[in-house]
């Protein structure tokens, strides 16, 4: 495995610990579909939110925002997850991203609610 990938993993993986820290139930980890792959899907309560994790090293990449290539990619895996998880009446349908630098000591991690239109 290459560095990157590495360092992705790593990154989805604080990501995970954060989230479930905060009461998040993990439904899947880099799931993937024709066209795109989901890194994260998590519920808690009425929410089911699906995930991009990005890892960066250097804190200015982690302000860069979503390209509309990648919104469209998570776009397309979460219509496919949809389709084969339909959510609940009600459920609120979001796609989020989280932004992790990685730390000596510990990850920083930064939960951005509703990054890419819902799907």
């Amino acid at each position: 495995m290459d560095g990157g990938h590495a360092t992705g993993r790593r990154g989805e993986r604080a990501a995970e610990r954060f989230l479930r820290r905060r009461g998040w139930t993990v439904l899947a980890r880099r799931w993937r579909a024709a066209g795109g792959e989901i890194d994260l899907v998590v519920a808690r309560g009425g929410a089911l939110v699906l995930c991009e994790v990005k890892t960066r090293s250097d804190a200015a990449a982690l302000d860069e925002p979503l390209t509309a290539a990648q919104r469209a990619r998570m776009r397309r895996a979460a219509r496919a997850w949809l389709a084969l998880h339909p959510p609940p009446d009600g459920a609120e349908v979001r796609m989020d991203l989280i932004t992790v630098r990685p730390g000596r000591l510990r990850a920083r991690v930064r939960h951005l609610p509703g990054a890419a239109a819902p799907p």
